[in-house]
């Protein structure tokens, strides 16, 4: 393979991954609803490229269950159902209050990392008091509230865990949306995260597994 071809795959490669992120926020921004039909001409049409690009990035798509490729039928928005999304989160509890208690049993937070996550959650209460309308509101609590995540999943260390909760990544964004719309109750989405904080902190890893628990509020609430 000359240099051309390689660069003409890493381009290709590039174009697909951008298919994939587009069609991801799409759906999380509702233009795509549960069941709707994918078609591959608009998606080429609306990034301006080929066909061939699209295709691949739906099919890495169909992989990771975020849409379904039913034969003579078409592309299809994967429906996620009550059960689904609550295995999502059983999946999420598990391997993060096993993140918590390596982060609490090692120290592995500094006042710089506290400081870092106090900061994201104020933004978080922020925009749940501004005036942005409620689907707005609702996709920027889910970014910010992921990112806090992520941070003390990566402060952990534990790659194997961070790794399997990555690739979950944008099924742990439609639970969490699914399940700040079931209650509208952004302000305690963004809020809850300071227990959370609190407890870390102060070395409590069961308040603080009973915190990040109970943050999910289809939990607290007992709708699972």
């Amino acid at each position: 393979m000359d240099m051309g071809t390689r660069t003409y795959v890493s381009n290709r490669e590039n174009l697909s991954s951008v298919v994939g992120d587009y069609i991801k926020e799409a759906i999380l921004a509702g233009t795509y609803k549960e069941g709707d039909r994918i078609l591959e001409t608009e998606v080429a049409l609306k990034l301006g490229i080929s066909r061939a690009p699209v295709r691949e990035g739906i099919k890495e798509l169909a992989k990771e269950g975020v849409v379904t490729i039913i034969p003579r039928k078409g592309t299809h928005v994967t429906k996620f159902n009550v059960n689904d999304i609550k295995e999502v989160f059983d999946i999420r509890l598990l391997l993060e209050n096993d993140i918590l208690k390596i982060l609490i049993q090692e120290d592995k937070l500094t006042e710089k990392d506290f400081n870092h996550l106090e900061g994201l959650v104020e933004e978080m209460v922020k925009v749940a008091n501004s005036d942005m309308d409620d689907l707005k509101k609702s996709i920027t609590i889910n970014i910010k509230d992921m990112e806090f995540h992520r941070y003390i999943w990566q402060k952990s260390g534990s790659q194997r865990r961070v790794k399997i909760l990555e690739d979950m990544f944008f099924q742990l964004r439609i639970a969490m949306l699914y399940d700040t719309n079931e209650t509208g109750d952004l302000y305690a989405t963004a809020a809850d995260h300071y227990e959370i904080i609190d407890n870390l902190k102060s070395k409590d890893l069961e308040k603080c597994k009973k915190a990040l628990r109970e943050h999910i509020i289809s939990y607290k609430r007992g709708t699972f």
